[in-house]
């Protein structure tokens, strides 16, 4: 082995990848100094920044107001987006290192360039997840979708966690697959970050642990989540309850997008028993499914999470536009087994859904956009992917449960 030639492109890659870090957080400031606005991520960061600089909760009036008075030089107007920090203190771990920096901006960029980061890896992971090696030109095509996807862009424009909740879930399952399970613990932990989008997923993986003996995978989740509850004790004494008080106050000062809300804002007369129906029919579905897959291998695992974490943005649980993330492993794996079941064909069916999952998406926000209306109130773009990539993994689930070799095509291999 040539060691030289072999350092001399670490060293390329090492300086490349390093030009691409400077670049994305370079167009990202000049983004931030031209949108600065009360985003996602501005409460997390204020609020961490006060906790750290001045010892105040993150949940208290005086910090909400004193972030008001930063993001606006004001107090909140009807209609504005209150500040409120919302999120489990614990979040602080993650926010901490953006809050060092009184600079918005460079904080906000910086905040996004570890999110395009992500998608990156979530990406990749996803891909491992599925033991999918695409063609170059396929794999391009798939890069160009992820970078181009409004589910993707979204969030990162909003500065939303999501997408590091999804990270710390695919790595995770990840780590479930390899058997590290005190890693998949951590992780699973550091993912409820955004509590409405793993507390479903928790009690199935759970279930699925117990009927495996997988025993650590129980301790570690629940035992992490203790630590950080914990933790989070030390700074703020009462911040459970103080989360739960404003977790309340931001359900009534916004909309809050559920299918039940979703149905009633545009069918008043029928929309809760409608929303009612659709939260049993999910239900009733996740129970089956959880139920076929306990004691049953990581492939059926694999699938279920996946089902499981559509059917949470389904289900009834708060959620948003930006949560839309947690459906791409799911996306992925329905690519992968039409690619290894029907070959070419199977290839121009990912780039038929391809397009309907970009152009298609992308032509009904602005024809939502042309009639006036808001993209999270508009039941089309609500429902348009979960209910795709649902009908796609019910599609792929006789291949995903199964080998990916039939012992038939096994026998005529053999012996054809």
């Amino acid at each position: 082995m040539n060691y030289r030639r072999v350092s001399v492109s670490l060293g390329a890659i090492l300086l490349l990848s390093i030009l691409i870090i400077v670049g994305l957080t370079w167009v990202n400031y000049r983004y931030t100094a031209q949108n600065q606005s009360m985003n996602n991520f501005y409460p997390r960061w204020a609020g961490t920044r006060l906790l750290m600089m001045k010892g105040w909760s993150p949940y208290s009036q005086q910090t909400t107001d004193e972030i008001q008075q930063m993001a606006y030089g004001r107090s909140a107007r009807s209609g504005e987006d209150r500040g409120y920090f919302v999120y489990p203190l614990y979040s602080f771990l993650i926010y901490a290192p953006f809050s060092l920096t009184d600079d918005f901006v460079l904080a906000n960029a910086l905040w996004m360039t570890v999110l395009e980061l992500s998608i990156i890896a979530i990406f990749v992971i996803s891909l491992s997840l599925s033991r999918w090696h695409p063609s170059p030109v396929l794999l391009i095509f798939l890069f160009i979708f992820t970078a181009l996807w409004y589910h993707t862009l979204r969030p990162i424009l909003s500065g939303n966690a999501s997408i590091l909740s999804v990270l710390f879930i695919v790595l995770a399952l990840l780590a479930i697959r390899s058997n590290v399970d005190a890693l998949a613990g951590i992780s699973l932990a550091l993912a409820s970050i955004k509590p409405q989008m793993v507390i479903i997923l928790y009690i199935f993986i759970l279930i699925w642990a117990v009927s495996t003996h997988r025993w650590t995978l129980i301790w570690s989740l629940i035992g992490f989540l203790v630590l950080f509850t914990a933790a989070g004790s030390l700074l703020v004494p009462n911040w459970i309850v103080d989360n739960i008080r404003q977790v309340i106050l931001f359900s009534e000062s916004k909309f809050i997008s559920t299918p039940g809300a979703i149905i009633s804002y545009w069918l008043p007369g029928i929309g809760r028993q409608v929303g009612w129906a659709l939260t049993g029919i999910m239900v009733g579905v996740l129970l089956i499914e959880w139920r076929h897959s306990l004691g049953k291998e990581f492939r059926w695992f694999y699938w279920t999470v996946l089902l499981t974490l559509v059917i949470n943005n389904l289900i009834g649980i708060y959620t948003t536009l930006e949560n839309y993330i947690i459906l791409y492993p799911a996306i992925i794996l329905i690519s992968a087994l039409l690619d290894k079941r029907w070959g070419g064909f199977g290839r121009g069916l990912i780039v038929l859904l391809i397009l309907i999952m970009t152009v298609g998406l992308w032509g009904i926000l602005v024809y939502t956009a042309n009639k006036g209306s808001q993209p999270d109130l508009d039941p089309i773009i609500f429902f348009f992917m979960p209910l795709l990539t649902l009908f796609g993994l019910y599609w792929v689930r006789w291949w995903a449960l199964r080998p990916m070799r039939l012992p038939l095509e096994e026998f005529a291999e053999r012996f054809g």
